[in-house]
């Protein structure tokens, strides 16, 4: 709609679509479907399982790395959510409220979207 009356009403000409940008973006899609096929997540999220059980203690600090490493490895943000689960066992199994290590886990995966070197927002 914004679109139509900047076009319409402004005179603005739409530009070309941003077809390097959606070309990354499909080939993250078709590597992390491939991932998922292969069965990588499940084997990621088992070593991220044994990372945070081996030194629950430190769940806080050690689930926003994994979290961190395993968005770079994968390209997409999509894996914090297979992640989330683990966290919140291995946190509630510590006495640690769930919430703190998810939350930070969730924003240090956003923030390794922007320094994976394959992908949209590093492009733009």
């Amino acid at each position: 709609m914004k679109l139509a009356v900047l076009a319409i009403f402004c005179g603005l000409a739409p530009s070309s679509p941003p077809m390097d940008v959606m070309l990354i973006i499909t080939s993250v899609i078709v590597a992390a479907a491939a991932l998922h096929v292969a069965s990588g997540i499940d084997f990621l999220v088992d070593v991220a399982e044994r990372i945070l059980r081996a030194n629950p203690k430190y769940i806080s600090f050690l689930a926003s790395m994994v979290c961190y490493l395993f968005t770079i490895m994968a390209r997409t943000g999509n894996i914090a959510f297979a992640l989330l689960p683990v966290i919140a066992n291995v946190s509630r199994e510590t006495g640690v409220c769930p919430e703190r290590p998810m939350s930070i886990s969730v924003v240090a995966s956003q923030q390794a979207i922007t320094a994976s070197p394959v992908s949209a927002a590093m492009a733009a």
